[in-house]
C-alpha cells in the first residue's frame, strides 16, 4: 500500500513539474478537457436548473390532479383538426361531476381568460394575469396568503366583486401589500374589493408566477365573457382522494361526462381527461433528451481533450526515457512504471476537469445574479460526476503511453536517453 502512495506522490510531483516546465504545451493539452468538462457540466446544471424551476412553479399542484378539457396534454391518436372542434366543458358539467364523484376531494371550475388592466386611483397595472376560478381552487392548488382570505362559496356562486392580488400587483397599485386590504380596484368596468394578498413566489418560468396575477370568482368572468366566447376556454380541475385507482377514477369521469353529453357507445370521447402526471413525464422526457444531446455534443470536446492528454503523455515518456531506464535498472518493476504514468495522466486530466468545474461555478453565479429569481443549480452530484469523468478521460488517454513506458528495455532506454 505504501509503495502505491509513494507512486501517487511522485506522479503528482511529475504532473506539477510538467505543468510548470511546459506551460504552453500543458495548457493546450488540458484545454480540451477543461472545455469538455465545462460544457457537459454546464449543460447538466442548466437542465437541472430548468427542471427545478418548472417543478417549483408546479409544486403547489399534486401530480394526481386531473384536468378535463377539450385539449390533450400528450400525443393522441385523434387528429388535431378533429379535437380542435370539440366542445368546451361547461359550468353545468362541472356542477354535475361535483355531485356525482364520491372519490373526488375537490372539483373546481377554471376559466382561462385574457389579461386585463387594474386601476386604483391614479395607479394602473396592465397585462395582469386573471385567474377566474371557483371557490374550491385552494383545495386543488396550495395558495399561501400573506393577508386576508379566499372568497367563500356564496361569493363564488354569486359572482361577488371581490379579488385576491398577487404580491407584485399589490405593490404596484398600493406601494405595499399591506395597504391593499379592503381597497377598491377597478376591473371589468366595475369596482372590486381586495380581500386577500398572496405571498411572494418569485419569477416563474414563462411568467407563470402568481405575483403578477389576480384571482376572481369564475362567475364574474362568465358574466363578462359569457359561456360561448372564443376568447376564453374553460377546464374542470379534479383532485382525487388519496390511495384510489387513478385509472379507474379517470374512467369513471370519462363515463359520467359521456352520459352528460349523450354520446353513444360507438362514438369516441369529445373531451380529454388529462392527469397532471402527464406534464411531469413530459418535463422529465424533455430534460432527459436535452441532457443526452448536450452530453453528446460535449463528448466531442472531451474526445479532443483525451487526445491532448495522450499526446502530452507520449511526449513525457519520450522525455523521461533515460529516467525510466535508470529506474528499471535499479529494480523498478513494470507495474511501478505503468502506475506512475497512469497516475500522472489522471492527475493532469483531473486538474483540467477541476478548472472546468470552477468556470461552471463562476458562470452559474454570474447567471443567477443577472437573471434575478432564476437560480442555476450546480449540484454536488454533477461536480462529482465531472471529476469522475475527468479521471476516466485521463485513465483512458494515459493507458497506451503508460504501457509503452512500462515495456521499455532498461539498457535501450538509458542508451536512447543519453
Amino acid at each position: 500500500m505504501l509503495i502505491y502512495l509513494r507512486v501517487l506522490k511522485e506522479s503528482f510531483n511529475f504532473a506539477l513539474s510538467a505543468l510548470v516546465n511546459n506551460k504552453l504545451r500543458t495548457f493546450l493539452s488540458l484545454l480540451g478537457v477543461t472545455i469538455g468538462i465545462f460544457s457537459i457540466i454546464a449543460v447538466l446544471a442548466a437542465v437541472d436548473s430548468l427542471k427545478q424551476e418548472i417543478e417549483g412553479s408546479l409544486s403547489g399542484i399534486d401530480n394526481s390532479t386531473i384536468i378535463v378539457m377539450r385539449f390533450p396534454f400528450t400525443s393522441t391518436d385523434i387528429p388535431r383538426w378533429k379535437w380542435q372542434q370539440f366542445p368546451d366543458v361547461s359550468y353545468s358539467e362541472y356542477e354535475a361531476l361535483k355531485r356525482s364523484l364520491p372519490d373526488a376531494k375537490a372539483v373546481c371550475f377554471v376559466l382561462n381568460v385574457p389579461t386585463e388592466t387594474l386601476k386604483y386611483e391614479d395607479n394602473t397595472v396592465s397585462s395582469v394575469n386573471i385567474a377566474a376560478v371557483s371557490y374550491e381552487y385552494p383545495e386543488i392548488e396550495t395558495l399561501k396568503l400573506e393577508q386576508g382570505r379566499f372568497f367563500t362559496e356564496s361569493e363564488s356562486n354569486g359572482g361577488a366583486p371581490v379579488l385576491i392580488l398577487g404580491d407584485e400587483i399589490a405593490k404596484n397599485l398600493f406601494g405595499s401589500p399591506g395597504a391593499s386590504m379592503g381597497k377598491k380596484v377597478r376591473l371589468y368596468g366595475r369596482k372590486f374589493t381586495v380581500i386577500g394578498v398572496l405571498k411572494k413566489e418569485g419569477n416563474a418560468l414563462g411568467g407563470g408566477s402568481k405575483d403578477t396575477a389576480a384571482l376572481v370568482s369564475v362567475n364574474v368572468a362568465r358574466r363578462v365573457y359569457g359561456d360561448n366566447s372564443k376568447a376564453v376556454f374553460p377546464q374542470i380541475t379534479i383532485k382525487p382522494n388519496k390511495n384510489i385507482d387513478d385509472a379507474g377514477f379517470m374512467a369513471m369521469i370519462s363515463q359520467k361526462l359521456r352520459n352528460l353529453r349523450g354520446l353513444r357507445a360507438e362514438e369516441t370521447d369529445n373531451f380529454f381527461v388529462n392527469q397532471f402526471q402527464g406534464i411531469a413525464d413530459i418535463i422529465d422526457n424533455i430534460t432527459g433528451q436535452m441532457s443526452i444531446i448536450g452530453g453528446v455534443i460535449s463528448g466531442f470536446s472531451l474526445l479532443v481533450g483525451g487526445f491532448g492528454i495522450a499526446n502530452i503523455m507520449f511526449v513525457s515518456v519520450k522525455e523521461r526515457t533515460n529516467l525510466i531506464g535508470i529506474q528499471k535498472s535499479l529494480g523498478a518493476k513494470n507495474k511501478f512504471i505503468l502506475f506512475q504514468f497512469l497516475f500522472e495522466a489522471v492527475i493532469l486530466a483531473v486538474i483540467g476537469g477541476l478548472i472546468g468545474l470552477v468556470l461552471v461555478y463562476i458562470v452559474s453565479l454570474l447567471a443567477s445574479s443577472m437573471t434575478g429569481d432564476f437560480d442555476f443549480v450546480l449540484s454536488a452530484s454533477n461536480m462529482i460526476f465531472g471529476t469522475v469523468i475527468s479521471a476516466i478521460i485521463g485513465l483512458t488517454a494515459g493507458i497506451l503511453p503508460a504501457i509503452s513506458a512500462s515495456k521499455l528495455d532498461p539498457v535501450e532506454a538509458i542508451r536512447t536517453g543519453m
